[in-house]
């Protein structure tokens, strides 16, 4: 059999397509590390710069006498895994604390960005990062909507009903997108509660240590 009906035969077999197939995957795989590799850095860079600016619009301006993103400290989060805290000082004691919170939106994870005192009243609320559909769940975006800025003053025990319109709550909804103001009323709620349970390590003036 010569060398043109050997690759013939090769190519009727049922191990080509697998072979084919695994080579195809193993190229797309290392391509999309690569990808992954040169992009990484870019992406974090742009996450920062995202987080610096939404620190300071969920602050109350003159707040804090220090560079908030230069004082955070690690606890646990609601969710289980570790969360940084940034915390605001003011002549040493510590007036009011950042922090990240994920909602699970419409379309995907909605990243959220929520400032709180010492009294637990929200500062304010920020999105820094979404997948939801433009022109409907969008409205979260404070570029889009000021609709975000209803959650600052208010806290656990003001009176302030922790739900949208739509199930007794206090907060609008969106139309053709119930789902999305939802889910980030619910994750403010619940980074408040979080808040509560571990005020006392969040405004300790010195970092808590764990065991």
């Amino acid at each position: 059999m010569d060398m043109a009906t050997r690759r013939a035969a090769w190519f009727n077999t049922i191990w080509y397509p697998m072979v084919a197939l695994g080579c195809v995957t193993l190229i797309a795989g290392a391509a999309l590390a690569l990808a992954h590799r040169i992009t990484a850095p870019a992406i974090i860079a742009v996450e920062t710069r995202t987080l610096v600016a939404s620190l300071s619009q969920v602050l109350p301006p003159d707040v804090a006498d220090h560079d908030v993103f230069s004082d955070p400290v690690e606890l646990i989060g609601p969710g289980g895994q570790v969360l940084t805290v940034y915390r605001a000082r003011h002549d040493g004691e510590i007036v009011a604390v950042v922090f990240q919170q994920v909602a699970r939106g419409y379309a995907g994870p909605i990243h959220l960005v929520m400032g709180v005192d010492r009294s637990g009243q929200v500062t304010g609320v920020r999105v820094t990062r979404h997948s939801e559909t433009p022109g409907l769940g969008d409205k979260i975006e404070i570029r889009r909507d000021p609709w975000i800025t209803s959650f600052t003053g208010r806290s656990l025990h003001d009176g302030t009903r922790w739900g949208v319109n739509k199930d007794g709550g206090d907060f609008d909804e969106f139309s053709g997108a119930t789902i999305t103001p939802r889910a980030v009323v619910a994750a403010v709620k619940d980074g408040l509660h979080w808040f509560e349970q571990q005020q006392p390590h969040l405004l300790a003036t010195e970092d808590p240590i764990h065991e």
